[in-house]
């Protein structure tokens, strides 16, 4: 073995480490007694947002707009009636094109989080500041508390200055577990999800303005069989399932039959719990507190 190559080794052994150093797995990590797996249903309410930022076509923007006017509204009436509490990610900005949708959440009991202001994390770090105070403002007006989780790249020394104790972005485990920043520093619980438990991966016909050859328009039976796999496999080993969901696509009729079908059987079994993200982080760091904070 080379010099040059025994040091490029050593150059990506440090690397990792580095990484790995900043995910913080909960060892003998387990959920309250009675209780086999929690299961996080998620929106990420964005509606218009994200296709406006992208300059999308006005096909796509009313995509969007029947997520706030119809899909958001069908998928509080689906969580309501079978007692899930689900968590709401929305930009800020969602707080002045639907109020009254996100009202009607907080009354149900569902938790609203920060999805960024506008659906961007901006590189300059006074604005980046500027986003995520003006987006905790208008959740804060909303639901009458601030916002303590979050779905979005936003620095974790700004979050965790704010007040955020959790995000839910990252896949380095597939039960809850902390993350921290560059330094070491900033500590939060991150809960995981994967894009093959997020509708968006099955549903979006024509999204981010991508080709004929990426265009993906599933059949919710198959896509209720990955679902209920991905759950059925957690649930065996007593783990933990980030179930990431969009108004615009869940809220079609067909779509919300679908998880009302799919909900029903979750419930059919013994110790599923439904509580929302902020739940879920409060119990990790009651009962898991991290190394360092």
């Amino acid at each position: 073995m080379t010099t040059a190559l025994v040091r490029e080794i050593a150059e990506l052994k440090a690397v990792a480490q580095h990484h790995a150093a900043r995910h913080e797995h909960i060892q003998g990590f387990h959920w309250p007694e009675g209780v086999r797996i929690a299961v996080n249903f998620t929106a990420d309410f964005d509606a218009m947002l994200l296709r406006r930022l992208l300059n999308e076509p006005p096909m796509q923007l009313a995509k969007g707009e029947f997520g706030g006017r119809v899909g958001i509204w069908r998928l509080i009436e689906l969580f309501d009636s079978h007692g899930v509490k689900a968590t709401i990610f929305t930009p800020g900005r969602i707080c002045e094109l639907f109020p009254q949708a996100l009202r009607a959440a907080v009354a149900s009991g569902h938790e609203i989080a920060d999805h960024m202001w506008e659906h961007r994390v901006p590189k300059e770090a006074d604005l980046e500041e500027d986003h995520l105070l003006k987006c905790k403002a208008a959740l804060t007006a909303i639901a009458g508390r601030p916002p303590v989780g979050t779905r979005s790249h936003h620095s974790a020394g700004l979050l965790r200055r704010e007040g955020f104790i959790y995000t839910s972005e990252g896949e380095a485990d597939h039960l809850p577990y902390y993350t921290r920043d560059a330094n070491g520093e900033n500590c939060l619980v991150n809960l995981p999800f994967h894009y093959g438990i997020d509708d968006a991966m099955y549903f979006s016909f024509a999204w981010l303005a991508s080709g004929n050859e990426a265009q993906r328009l599933a059949d919710p039976d198959k896509v209720f069989d990955i679902f209920w796999n991905a759950f059925w496999q957690q649930y065996r080993q007593g783990g933990y399932l980030n179930v990431c969901l969009h108004p615009f696509i869940s809220g079609r009729a067909l779509r919300t039959a679908m998880l009302d079908r799919l909900i029903t059987r979750m419930k059919s079994l013994p110790g599923v719990w439904f509580p929302t993200c902020e739940e879920v982080a409060r119990y990790c760091l009651g009962k898991f507190p991290p190394r360092t904070a």
